[in-house]
């Protein structure tokens, strides 16, 4: 154990975390030059073209510092940047006792740098800040020393240089691991205890368990026992990913490798959860993770009623490889069956969209994002509601609380001021500001429902794209929020309505009906469409009839002929209108649905 180091590497998105990745597996030939690609623990397609880390991938690397040497067993394990997957990074440094804290030398410190920095702190992590990128022709070491030093708070005496692109300084990164990050501690001798920090499924061996050996060791001969489920497995295989998978003889105390039992659904291998022996359990489960809980949700329908069953097997398929996303069957007048999902922010819901088309070829109609909000009931009971049309009637709701999110945004002097006008507009509270050099550290209070409907592409605009952004949940608050529904020919069209501020109504409403005005057919009769709270019509638009030419006909004569046709036509528009129903079509729904999340940017 006095020889094995578990380590994370942290950063902001593309300040070189998994560059600098790729150089430790070549330096310590965890992959052949053959087997070697550029970001090789970037796995997925979708990580390569965005040039982000989705998924934390693990890799053991053994190290000698010169021929000859005892080898150190590195348990490095890379982590996403994007504050939409931070529930990942948590994962990760929970089974590790030391951080790489990652910083481009020219952009300096960052929101996710600040972030993932004190989620190590709180963890009681060894941190080791590191300079990367020093080859830039912008890099500025002493500058983003400062930045370290002063908005951090790190010591930056034995501050690391590297460039994980030409290879300079890796060595004496990786000393840095071996001497400054302490080795695991733990009990070899005692019952077996294993942390799930991981889990993913593969085609051919089903589910495999990525585990961190807190007490004991484990054997290939060795049944095991989930301690949340109670459910027990024998061993299939078990071993080390280098970062392929290295099947051993044993996996002792300290060590990082995965299991696979056979499992056929990630359910039974929850993330968190304790594995220990059948023969000699332990008494008590490890302290688990705390879960991630989705803040966005939104609704999937497949395109044709008969292809629900192809969607829910695609999300079920997706579910294996992602423990965050939560999903539930639900019905809709308008598309019939679909699944709500739970997200943790827009690009995680923008990453599942891609997946959903591109690995399992589904196409769907995604309703508007939409966030939890908290109802007290006149009886004191409290519910969630994640969809306005699951809000109970005004007279049976007390209060409504929205979800408030703290968000920090970094980024230069110069923004300050369109950076304030933005988030006073979405109804952000200032709770802090302070100046490092260049940059502004400014934090903010903000409801979590202005903050993931288009704020980020609004703060990239107003910034050049210079700003960047985090962002934690900080509870809920009452608010002033009503149940804005639409009545499509006086009927009410519950996949249409909205909940929001009070003081946005009118306009929400007014601007959702001009665009469904655009999108819904003429009719032989006019269409009223109406934005009501309660019994309150606040906005109206009328989808203008078809007018029938029946004077075609008539060349000249009497006019009283000519108004005696008009009338009738008149009479019988009305009685169309009093008898016929409205059918809206899908893409109705779909180009109000898609465009109401960006409706205030």
């Amino acid at each position: 154990m006095e020889r094995i180091r578990n380590f994370s590497i942290i950063a902001h998105v593309d300040h070189g975390k998994s560059t600098l990745a790729d150089r430790f597996i070549s330096r310590c030939q965890g992959l052949s030059e053959r087997e070697m690609t550029e970001q090789v623990l970037d796995s997925m397609d979708l990580e390569r073209e965005r040039g982000i880390t989705i998924k934390a991938q693990t890799a053991t690397l053994d190290y000698r510092r010169a021929a000859g040497d005892d080898a150190w067993m590195l348990n490095l394990i890379d982590t996403p940047g994007h504050a939409d997957f931070a529930y990942e990074v948590s994962r990760s440094l929970g089974a590790c006792e030391g951080a790489l804290l990652v910083v481009d030398a020219a952009q300096g410190v960052q929101a996710q740098t600040l972030a993932n920095c004190y989620k190590a702190v709180e963890l009681g992590l060894e941190v080791v800040p590191v300079v990367n990128k020093i080859d830039l022709p912008l890099a500025d070491v002493d500058r983003v020393a400062g930045e370290i030093r002063d908005i951090i708070g790190l010591d930056t005496a034995d501050l690391l240089h590297c460039s994980a692109k030409t290879g300079a300084g890796v060595e004496e990164v990786l000393d840095a691991v071996v001497d400054r990050i302490r080795p695991p501690a733990g009990a070899p001798a005692a019952e077996l205890q294993a942390l799930v920090i991981d889990s993913y499924f593969d085609a051919y061996a089903g589910v495999v368990v990525i585990v961190r050996i807190v007490n004991g060791e484990l054997r290939p001969a060795d049944r095991i026992r989930f301690m949340a489920t109670g459910s027990e497995r024998p061993i299939s295989e078990l071993g080390r990913l280098t970062p392929r998978p290295r099947p051993a003889e044993r996996l002792g105390c300290g060590e990082v490798g995965y299991v696979i039992a056979g499992l056929k659904d990630i359910a039974a291998a929850k993330v968190g959860d304790t594995i220990t022996t059948a023969a000699a359990p332990a008494s008590e489960p490890l302290p688990g993770f705390r879960m991630a809980k989705p803040q966005l949700y939104a609704s999937f329908f497949p395109l044709e009623a008969d292809l629900f069953p192809q969607l829910q097997d695609a999300f079920d398929r997706l579910k294996l490889n992602d423990a965050a996303l939560e999903l539930e069957t639900e019905s809709s007048a308008a598309f019939g069956k679909g699944i709500k999902c739970g997200f943790l922010g827009m690009l995680h819901m923008e990453i599942v969209q891609e997946r959903l088309a591109r690995e399992h070829n589904v196409g769907s109609i995604i309703t508007a994002p939409g966030v939890a909000h908290e109802v007290v009931l006149t009886d004191g009971s409290t519910c969630v509601v994640r969809a306005a049309h699951e809000l109970p009637p005004p007279q049976r709701v007390a209060e409504i609380r929205e979800p408030l999110a703290d968000v920090t945004i970094i980024a230069a002097g110069e923004y300050l001021g369109a950076i304030m006008q933005l988030c006073i507009a979405r109804r952000g509270v200032q709770a802090g500001l302070e100046q490092a050099g260049a940059q502004a550290v400014s934090r903010w209070r903000m409801p979590l429902a202005d903050l993931v409907t288009g704020f980020i592409d609004d703060l990239q605009s107003a910034t050049r794209g210079y700003a960047s952004l985090d962002y934690e949940l900080a509870g809920t608050e009452r608010a002033d929020i009503v149940r804005v529904d639409i009545l499509v020919n006086e009927e009410i069209v519950p996949a249409l309505s909205l909940l929001v501020p009070r003081e946005q109504a009118s306009r929400r409403g007014r601007a959702l009906l001009k665009r469904l005005a655009d999108s819904i057919p003429r009719q032989q009769f006019q269409v009223p469409l109406q934005a009501v709270i309660g019994g309150k019509i606040i906005a109206r638009e009328n989808v203008k009839a078809l007018r029938k030419n029946v004077l075609s006909k008539c060349y000249g004569g009497d006019v009283t002929r000519k108004k005696k046709l008009l009338e009738r036509q008149k009479k019988g528009k009305r009685r169309m209108r009093m008898f016929g129903n409205v059918e809206i079509p899908q893409e109705a729904f779909l180009a109000v649905l898609q465009q109401d999340g960006n409706s205030d940017g």
